[in-house]
């Protein structure tokens, strides 16, 4: 597409492109180039800067999300450093000064054309061939081989994306797939946990705050939607969300605009929005918790992640690359995953699924000696069991009712700390990976689970 207003300039190069063989439209304006971007895919935009409805600049700083694709070669009279510098900042191909030599013209677009050919043809190739990995993820199954053609395919959307997957599946890590294979990668990700920012924290961790909108707002905060600006928010846990605050980020959504707590002044954000869940939203819906206009704006491409147990070889593939990262940092070598340990992996349910898996190995490659590594003998099954009703570490719970001498005897040689996570971790467990359950069952708020993972993790 050639963007330029003078009628015979725009001619001209017409015709010295269509003899070299390419295909042409014209757009004497930024409102008939938007028009024809919006209605026909270009391998190549030439772009006055001079245009009768604006600066040519603009166009390219809106379509710069999608210029894996399409080049933009600026063809400009106003030849200055600083129009150039700006210019390639927003991504522009190449810069060209008027008047251009016929040569110049036909080498730059040929080679701005040659560059999205093979854009396409490399995405084309990826999504035909057989990954063992793909942007954080490990794996060769055929469930996870349609994941990443899924994540590829809606990489360049700005629809919201809903995904679901029981707890460590990768909810996360599919999230930052999504937005390092699109057009917003050089922009931020910037993740928030719905679930582990108290309730009246979690609308000023969004949204930002002004100086002195509440006891303890010292300073002005920008939120995470600011922060996200151009690139993606990832909304984690959002069935966690209160009610008060879904309408609120409806609102977000219709409007695409944010008001700080304590500000009267609405500003306008550009984000692309992905969440996740290890809930079922629509039970959410049906039962109240979660607000059915909210979930329909969200759903709208929903992304499911298979559970580990679903995913066959998949196991054996992420327990070796985990062996090998974390035996690398912790200065140890293993030459393979012993036989009862493959064994183990293969039968073993995975309710934590990958999380699960990744904590297994690495307590096996701290603990473990000899060239191969044993992760079974690490974690026995029967700290896996529901508390209550299977023996931890090598002494069977207690019940209330039992002696103190055997209390005494079980929690010998355990810090309080320790304790707590064993209770914690096993009760998570015993729910399957939900975080939400093992919380109601422990008589405490996801959030406090969800903030003490942190701190172990960290």
């Amino acid at each position: 597409m050639i963007v330029e207003d003078t009628a015979s300039l725009a001619l001209s190069y017409a015709a010295q492109l269509e003899a070299a063989g390419h295909d042409i439209d014209i757009a004497g304006s930024l409102a008939e180039a938007r028009r024809l971007l919006d209605t026909a895919a270009f391998d190549v935009v030439l772009l006055d800067l001079q245009l009768p409805d604006g600066d040519g600049l603009e166009l390219l700083e809106s379509w710069r999300e999608r210029l894996g694709e399409t080049s933009f070669i600026v063809v400009t009279a106003d030849g200055s450093l600083a129009r150039a510098v700006g210019a390639m900042r927003l991504g522009a191909y190449d810069f060209l000064v008027k008047p251009v030599a016929g040569e110049r013209l036909l080498t730059t677009v040929r080679n701005a054309a040659e560059r999205g050919q093979l854009a396409r043809e490399v995405k084309q190739v990826r999504k035909s061939v057989k990954r063992d990995q793909f942007q954080g993820f490990i794996g060769s199954s055929p469930v996870m081989q349609a994941v990443y053609r899924q994540i590829e395919n809606v990489a360049d959307s700005k629809a919201t994306i809903f995904i679901t997957g029981e707890s460590g599946t990768g909810k996360e890590v599919a999230a930052e797939a999504i937005h390092r294979s699109g057009r917003r990668s050089t922009a931020p990700f910037i993740a928030v946990n719905c679930g582990a920012i108290p309730e009246n924290l979690l609308e000023s961790e969004l949204f930002g705050h002004v100086k002195g909108a509440f006891t303890g707002a010292v300073e002005h905060r920008p939120g995470a939607a600011r922060e996200a600006h151009g690139g993606t928010l990832f909304l984690d846990e959002i069935c966690e969300m209160e009610l008060k605050l879904q309408v609120k980020l409806l609102r977000f959504l219709q409007t695409g605009m944010v008001q700080k707590v304590g500000s009267s002044h609405p500003e306008p954000v550009d984000v692309r929005i992905v969440c996740a869940t290890n809930r079922d939203p629509a039970l959410e819906v049906a039962e109240g918790r979660f607000r059915e206009d909210l979930f329909y704006r969200l759903n709208v491409i929903p992304l499911e992640l298979p559970a580990l147990r679903e995913r066959g070889d998949d196991v054996e593939l992420i327990a070796r690359a985990f062996m090998e990262r974390f035996a690398k940092d912790e200065h140890r070598e293993f030459k393979d995953l012993s036989p009862d340990s493959l064994n183990w992996l293969s039968h073993h349910s995975w309710p934590g699924n990958v999380r699960e898996l990744q904590n297994a190995v690495r307590r096996a490659v701290v603990t473990g000696t000899g060239e191969l590594l044993e992760i079974r003998q690490i974690e026995p099954p029967a700290a896996r069991a529901p508390m209550g009703h299977a023996s931890f570490g090598s002494t069977t719970p207690p019940s209330p009712q039992q002696p103190a001498a055997n209390i005494a005897d079980w929690v010998n040689g355990r810090s309080l700390a320790e304790l707590e996570r064993l209770i914690i971790e096993i009760a998570i467990e015993s729910a399957q990976g939900n975080v939400t359950e093992a919380a109601k069952n422990l008589d405490i708020s996801p959030s406090t689970i969800y903030r003490k993972q942190l701190k172990w993790d960290a």
